[in-house]
């Protein structure tokens, strides 16, 4: 018997449409004219990584993805001081919590939320009180998920980038098991009260397989997408995208879903 499950959104980031743009210096092409694009193609909301060396989104690009944008903007962010301040002068939909350091080229690993101890929670508490919903960037590893349940974060999203590198390798032992720790992740925490949302790593391919985690709620891609669009277009590799999610999430309704 098919059965009715939540419906899955996509988050489309456009870091990279800025790091084009940054590469040979001016405004083209425009990460915003590609969040419009993305949300006509069928995004359901904008991710924008404003890292602290400004590699690539800057804050005028927030302040105008915010200005124009019709639907949620998650604010991608290190959990400092500064961003903490700019998030509140912004007033985002959401903020995501990541990891980050200079020397990395794209976010590595999931936040340390046991390790961030009582200056991560009055971060996460500060945003919360200025109405952004917080969400914090993990591992699938259970003391995690269960202390960003204890410090208020109202969603976590779990890191599948492991994951999607030992699927790309033919790892198929590795990608199971981590696969198995994905999953449960995904049970815990909405166990929990959290709302699960998942990214890093994936394509079609695997953000069909991800899409038939019922407990998930929302996949953030960028990487493949932006780089998808060389050859079908933005809002092609977003239809593909699309298509691949209704597909995964489809396979829980029928009872195939792994």
């Amino acid at each position: 018997m098919t059965r009715i499950v939540p419906p899955l959104r996509l988050g489309v980031n456009v870091d990279h449409v800025a790091t084009l743009r940054n590469a040979r210096g001016g405004v083209l092409p425009d990460p915003v004219r590609a969040a419009q694009l993305a949300c006509a193609a069928g995004a359901d909301g904008i991710t924008a990584h404003l890292r602290e060396d400004r590699r690539h989104i800057s804050d005028a690009d927030m302040r105008r993805l915010k200005d124009v944008l019709l639907v949620p903007l998650n604010f991608e962010m290190a959990a400092t001081d500064e961003m903490v301040a700019l998030a509140i002068d912004l007033a985002p939909h959401a903020c995501c919590l990541v990891p980050e350091r200079r020397e990395e080229r794209t976010t590595e690993g999931g936040l340390d939320v046991l390790g961030g101890g009582i200056d991560l929670a009055r971060k996460v508490e500060r945003l919360g009180a200025a109405g952004i919903r917080v969400s914090l960037f993990i591992a699938p590893d259970e003391d995690q998920i269960a202390r960003a349940a204890d410090i208020g974060a109202a969603v976590v999203e779990l890191h599948t980038g492991a994951w999607c590198e030992f699927v790309a390798a033919g790892e198929t032992a590795r990608a199971g098991a981590e696969f198995a720790r994905l999953a449960n992740a995904a049970r815990q925490g909405a166990a929990l009260g959290l709302e699960i949302h998942a990214g890093h790593g994936l394509d079609c391919a695997t953000a069909g397989i991800i899409a038939a985690l019922e407990p998930v709620r929302e996949l953030n891609i960028g990487h493949f997408l932006i780089g998808e669009a060389i050859f079908a277009g933005l809002e092609g590799a977003i239809r593909q995208m699309r298509h691949a999610m209704a597909q995964g999430r489809a396979a829980i309704g029928t009872g195939t879903a792994a």
